[in-house]
């Protein structure tokens, strides 16, 4: 668990890490550089989720071993689907990280939320619903591991 008391943004307790997976963990399907390093630390701290609807059906292959809850997508409603699971979860025991327009809502209910500047882009809407705007997974992550970074950016 991480807990947070940031002046003006509030106490949380995460429990969970939410994570859309193409365009935020992967590219084209591959995982980004650095990413398992770090999901590996995380993972003694929070319950990892990877939800998709598997684009490039690479999901289960990169992470269906390890300790990682992988939950596919079924096709349509993706944004919706995504925000039932979070709040399944206890969205503000959520942190959650993506980039598209169907991670919009699950980072608008997310205790933290973080939109993933990745090279196929982030769209307005997940940026608009994010608490932090990182340029990239890895930075991201990081802030997790880091939790003094969240503080100096999100404080009033």
């Amino acid at each position: 668990m991480i807990e947070l008391d940031i002046p003006g943004f509030g106490k949380r307790s995460l429990r969970h890490l939410v994570l859309d997976y193409n365009g935020t963990l992967a590219l084209d399907g591959r995982i980004q550089p650095g990413v398992f390093s770090r999901l590996s630390q995380l993972k003694s701290i929070l319950e990892i989720h990877i939800l998709t609807a598997d684009t490039f059906g690479t999901v289960r292959s990169t992470f269906g071993q390890g300790g990682y809850t992988v939950h596919i997508l079924p096709a349509g409603n993706e944004r919706s689907a995504k925000a039932e699971y979070v709040r399944g979860l206890d969205a503000m025991s959520c942190s959650c990280m993506g980039n598209g327009n169907n991670d919009a809502t699950m980072l608008e209910e997310a205790g933290l939320s973080i939109a993933v500047l990745q090279p196929e882009g982030v769209a307005m809407a997940a940026l608009s619903a994010a608490h932090i705007l990182v340029p990239g997974i890895e930075a991201g992550l990081d802030l997790l591991l880091h939790t003094a970074r969240l503080k100096a950016t999100l404080r009033f």
